[in-house]
């Protein structure tokens, strides 16, 4: 591990920073070093080990959120075993680098790469990773919550069936190889030839990724990508983009476009087939997460006109969060968002119009919130959120982008009335060590409206 010492000296270069985020395991900065200043310069903040063993001593120390570990460390899979006990029950995500990962067990680590990645794909995979180890932590709290009510939810069961890849480009003899790689690790690939019958398949069928050919013109392939970021149903399908070399276009472009992944022709088919293949999984995985999640609505013990939590289950789900967020080592808050008394609103309930708008504000509030957020109607026009892992800055980020969404629809008034819209007034509270879930709640609504004055 770093000395004391070089902690200070990271510290110094960034006075104003939290706590560290990524631990980075090597025995020199040979192979990720270029990547943990680029991960530094985003905000990743990064704390070394030059050890298994002084790994393990800095997991203790800090609650991080996940792992770059260098591959050729002896021992190195017996590490994540290791590093992933230290910390449970918090799940560890593990991005494994160097030549070393290709005869790893399969799975060991949630991304191997034979080479160091640009920071910001790195950055963007790993925030994909964490959030998927938040909302899998979730599963196990909301089905403790359920079952102690007598309605157990539903098991999070990911599709068995081959994994579907949409291959969209011309034929050309790279994409082509690279197509056969993937249905030699056993995907069903679909091909389409252009952006118009890329659009139709996605649209036909649901599927785990779309790899997207950059050639001569990465006109199409960024037009593909556009378009599945404009579409709800598509956003998160893992979107990846082949070039025919590296360095033709800026990587920080295209990742900040939404892209999960750039990799080039010159990279072995097989390598940039598991990526996709990695990709595809955590996405399916994913899916059966939030569909485990969403079952909660249909038992009787949410609001049956949102499908949110009730105030009471929300207060014992909350308890049960807390507990958890205390034993893992995560930030929690929460958000309450009351229907502000603006003279539209108050004249579209005088008619009872918004007691009509107010299960599909609801609806809008459950599809608006992250996979691993709980989401709760405390009265008749107030909403409260549980937002693990997230400290409270970001949490009225995440209200505040809510309430901006929902504020932009306009609901029904009435014949011969223009239709009203519904704003909201924020309040946020972040648990603070010892406070329980009663209090944090109280904090939040007195907070309510409070930065809007």
């Amino acid at each position: 591990m770093r000395s004391p010492r070089g902690l200070e000296a990271v510290r110094r270069v960034h006075p104003l920073a939290s706590d560290p985020r990524i631990l980075v395991v090597a025995p020199d900065d040979g192979l990720v070093g270029p990547l943990c200043q680029g991960l530094d310069a985003l905000g990743w903040r990064t704390v070394t080990a030059r050890s298994l063993a002084g790994a393990v001593q800095v997991l203790i120390d800090w609650p991080l959120e996940a792992v770059i570990l260098d591959a050729s460390l002896t021992d190195a899979q017996e590490g994540v075993r290791a590093m992933r006990q230290t910390v449970s029950p918090r799940r560890l995500p593990v991005m494994a680098i160097g030549a070393a990962t290709a005869d790893w067990e399969p799975g060991l680590s949630d991304i191997s790469m034979s080479h160091a990645p640009h920071a910001a794909q790195a950055a963007l995979r790993l925030e994909n990773l964490v959030r998927t180890a938040i909302a899998e932590e979730e599963v196990s709290l909301r089905e403790a919550t359920f079952a102690a009510r007598g309605e157990p939810l539903a098991l999070a069961e990911i599709e068995a069936t081959p994994l579907r890849v949409l291959a969209a480009g011309k034929p050309d003899r790279y994409f082509l190889a690279l197509s056969n790689a993937l249905t030699a690790l056993g995907c069903d690939v679909v091909a389409a030839p252009t952006p118009y019958t890329a659009f139709d398949y996605l649209h036909e069928r649901p599927f785990d990724a779309a790899v997207l050919w950059g050639a001569e013109d990465h006109a199409p392939a960024l037009s593909i990508a556009s378009g599945m970021k404009r579409n709800t149903r598509l956003y998160h399908v893992p979107a990846v983009l082949y070039l025919r070399g590296s360095g033709e276009i800026n990587l920080a472009e295209l990742y900040n476009r939404g892209f999960a992944d750039v990799a080039a022709a010159d990279t072995p088919e097989e390598e940039t087939a598991s990526r996709i293949v990695a990709l595809a999984r955590a996405h399916r995985r994913h899916v059966a997460i939030r569909r485990a999640l969403e079952s909660a609505r249909g038992s009787g013990l949410t609001d049956p006109s949102t499908g949110l939590f009730t105030r009471e289950l929300f207060a014992s789900h909350l308890a049960r969060v807390a507990e958890g967020a205390r034993m893992r080592r995560r930030p929690l808050s929460v958000a309450v968002l009351r229907v502000a008394e603006t003279e539209a609103v108050v004249s579209a309930r005088e008619g009872g119009w918004l007691d009509r708008a107010l299960p599909q504000i609801g609806a809008m509030v459950s599809r608006l919130i992250r996979t691993e957020d709980t989401a709760a109607r405390l009265s008749a026009d107030v909403f409260a959120l549980a937002l693990p892992a997230t400290r409270g800055p970001a949490a009225r980020i995440a209200a505040d982008r809510i309430a901006a969404v929902i504020s932009c629809t306009a609901f029904d008034a009435g014949p011969d009335r223009s239709p009203f819209v519904v704003e909201f007034e924020v309040g946020v509270a972040e648990v603070m060590p010892g406070e329980s879930p009663a209090v944090v709640l109280e904090r939040a609504s007195a907070d309510v409206g409070v930065s809007q004055r």
